[in-house]
């Protein structure tokens, strides 16, 4: 079962932390500073996972407004920092599942889309910093998900081959990102599937709970 991995990699928003409120709320000031309306949370929800650029653009796209995001994105950086620590909160099972791994000596990483320089603030208030071996934000390689490149970077860095790592996320960009790297995958049911069918991806395991992984 997944634990059986030397190496785990995990995706941060949608499957460790639940941070979709804090990110409206940055998105939604942003909005309000060039005059537009707010969009609710469960919107927001859709468009979180390709990097925080192309999430404003999305928001600037439904509002039917054009804008320059060059522009737009130094205030929207400055929301997202304000609003990075207001309410996130890690799922339920996340550190026993950390925990559980690590004590079977699985070494762990983290590959997000979220802006690297937003990651170490978000792990130490929520105290799981030191789980991770390493952390690849959205702009530390040239490529994001869902390249696979991150992925591949991160098991070269430990000497592991992609396909005796283990990805485990919740939206269709991890997945296609697992696919690209000749990863296998593994994947939650609550998080930001943006579009992605559970019941009929090729993973490990599609969790509701990451003790899951725990499992024999």
């Amino acid at each position: 079962m997944p634990y059986s991995y030397p190496l785990v990699i995990f995706d941060l928003d949608g499957t460790l932390v639940d941070s979709a409120a804090d990110i409206a709320e940055a998105l939604n000031r942003t909005l309000e500073d060039q005059q537009l309306p707010r969009v609710p949370e469960a919107t927001v929800h859709t468009w979180i996972g390709d990097g925080v650029r192309r999430l404003v653009e999305q928001a600037f796209n439904a509002a039917g407004h054009e804008t320059n995001l060059d522009a737009v994105m130094p205030g929207f950086m400055r929301h997202y920092e304000a609003c990075l620590l207001r309410s996130p909160r890690l799922y339920d099972g996340v550190v026993p599942a950390l925990q559980g791994l690590r004590e079977r000596d699985v070494t762990l990483a983290i590959c997000t889309n979220k802006p690297h320089a937003m990651v170490g603030p978000l792990l130490a208030h929520l105290g799981v910093q030191d789980y991770f071996a390493l952390v690849l934000g959205g702009d530390s390689l040239p490529e994001r998900k869902p390249s696979g490149a991150p992925l591949r970077h991160i098991a070269a860095a430990f000497d592991v081959a992609p396909s005796d790592a283990l990805m485990v996320g919740d939206s269709i960009t991890d997945y296609r990102a697992a696919v690209d790297a000749g990863m296998p995958v593994a994947l939650v049911r609550y998080g930001y599937p943006r579009g992605l069918d559970l019941d009929a991806v090729q993973a490990v395991a599609v969790m509701d709970d990451l003790r899951e992984l725990l499992v024999g």
